[in-house]
């Protein structure tokens, strides 16, 4: 039936234009976009993923110029430390050659003068936008990270970094809890006075008789000829010990066979042996070793110096405040982040050594068995009181702690600044290889995130891109099916025009 009223296939012929041209709209604006999910109404689940992605990518990209920055300030402070090291190494060339006696040490203390003050000036200026990675103990966290958990919660990580402190500055005595329980002194007292071993040979001798003592390894003896006695024997063998010219070691007898024999070394025992190789019954044992009494044949003359034994299990926190007093003279060192007991013992030595007492040698020693660290100290002069004393809560000391007192043109300042020199030297070396370590993290770090911005970014694409090479065909073929559906309009649109030839 034909209608002049209802166009049916006009009514098809219009539906089917505007789809396609519904279609050749959307083609065109994936071409024009480049994106086929261009706004939320295209493809709302895939448009949410995509900006949550995108957000994610403008963080990332932040992330990445902080990683930057952080790099940026690493190596500044890794360079620096690596010339603190050269410049210390140079230093300990002089101060070695100030070991000599026949060398100018005016003039190479002052090349070690203009070498500390060169270290200030690398220290001072080693920042980066502002941030000095040598100076203070305060940790860097450089933003590394943003991790999105399932249930879509961001949280931001961080790497960080220990600064190192290469300044000299000397630390603030803290005021808080005592630590006093963490060291103890092995005397109250340190002197001069020598440690003895008092040896008696027995008075039942004959001629032939053999009387041996073996002193520091060096075996003597005396063979009693025909009238003599133990007072011979002790005569002979305290004559051979002093013959010996050992350093720190004499001895001297009673006339009676009562033999003492002195040490006045610092930092080592002296073995001591006797005994006798005859068939005779005379006895050699030592009456007293160290002061107290023994009986036995064999022990070792105590060093004369005292310690500060140090805790083996107590912690050290930044601000821990030690004080060693000998008199009326105080020695203080305050730890900084990350320091044991062995910084405290090499800090408290240098707090000693740089006062400049000729009278005082010190050395740090580790027990081999239960690790404990302690300071020994020897006093050459008249006895005086010896302490430990502690607080927490002070400010720490500078990591080349000691190198602006650090004085060679005395015998005690050169033989105690090699000490210190390699204290020093080994501080800035670790300084320089913690910052060497934080950069080749920081580095993997920033490669890993601008690996991952792109992954991202690719992973977006996939999702709202469109398919050029789709597009372009689609949009040819769309364009013939307009022209068609046009022409199929047209030709519907004429189907009432038709009906006149009926009443003609």
């Amino acid at each position: 039936m034909s209608s002049i009223l209802t166009n049916t296939s006009a009514m098809v012929a219009l539906q089917t234009l505007k789809g396609i041209n519904s279609s050749l709209a959307q083609t065109q604006s994936e071409i024009s976009t480049g994106k086929s999910v261009a706004s939320a109404k295209d493809n709302s689940a895939v448009w949410a993923i995509s900006k949550v992605m995108e957000a994610d990518v403008n963080g990332f990209t932040a992330i990445s110029d902080s990683l930057s920055l952080g790099e940026s300030s690493i190596a500044v402070g890794q360079k620096a430390a690596e010339t603190v090291t050269d410049l210390l190494t140079e230093m300990k060339g002089k101060i070695v050659a100030a070991q000599g006696e026949n060398v100018d040490r005016g003039k190479l203390q002052t090349d070690i003068s203009a070498l500390r003050d060169q270290i200030a000036s690398v220290v001072g200026a080693a920042q980066f936008n502002g941030l000095n990675m040598v100076s203070g103990t305060d940790d860097v966290n450089i933003l590394s990270s943003l991790d999105r958990a399932a249930d879509g919660t961001v949280t931001a990580s961080q790497i960080t970094v220990a600064r190192q402190d290469l300044g000299s500055s000397q630390g603030t005595f803290g005021t808080g809890t005592s630590l006093a329980a963490n060291g103890t002194a092995s005397t109250a007292n340190v002197a001069n006075t020598a440690n003895t071993a008092v040896v008696t040979i027995g008075n039942t001798w004959a001629a032939g008789d053999v009387a041996n003592i073996t002193v520091a390894g060096v075996d003597l003896s005396y063979t009693l000829g025909t009238g003599e006695d133990e007072g011979d024997a002790g005569v002979s063998l305290a004559g051979q010990i002093n013959a010996l010219g050992l350093t720190g070691l004499t001895a001297s007898d009673d006339g009676s066979g009562v033999v003492t024999i002195s040490s006045t070394r610092a930092f080592e025992d002296v073995a001591v042996s006797m005994g006798e190789t005859t068939a005779g019954d005379g006895d050699v044992i030592l009456t007293t070793l160290n002061g107290s009494a023994d009986g036995g044949t064999s022990g070792d003359i105590a060093e004369r110096a005292e310690n500060i034994a140090l805790s083996v299990s107590a912690a050290v926190n930044e601000g821990d405040s030690y004080k060693v007093t000998v008199g009326s003279a105080s020695y203080d060192y305050v730890a900084g982040k990350g320091e044991s007991m062995e910084d405290v013992a090499r800090g408290l030595k240098i707090a000693v050594d740089s006062a400049g007492n000729s009278d005082l040698t010190t050395r740090v020693v580790q027990d081999s068995t239960s690790g404990q660290w302690s300071l020994k100290v020897d006093n050459n002069g008249s006895s005086a009181a010896f302490t430990l004393t502690g607080n927490a809560g002070g400010e720490a000391s500078g990591g080349l702690f000691g190198l602006a007192s650090m004085d060679v043109t005395t015998d005690t300042g050169a033989t105690a600044a090699l000490d210190t020199i390699e204290t020093m030297i080994n501080v800035a070396v670790d300084a320089a290889a913690d910052f060497g370590s934080a950069a080749g993290r920081v580095e993997t770090q920033n490669e890993f995130i601008s690996g991952l911005t792109d992954s991202l970014n690719a992973g977006i694409g996939s999702l709202v891109d469109a398919d050029m090479e789709a597009a372009s065909a689609k949009l040819q073929a769309l364009q013939v099916q307009q022209q068609l559906g046009t022409q199929a309009l047209s030709i519907a649109n004429q189907a009432p025009q038709n009906i006149l030839s009926l009443f003609q």
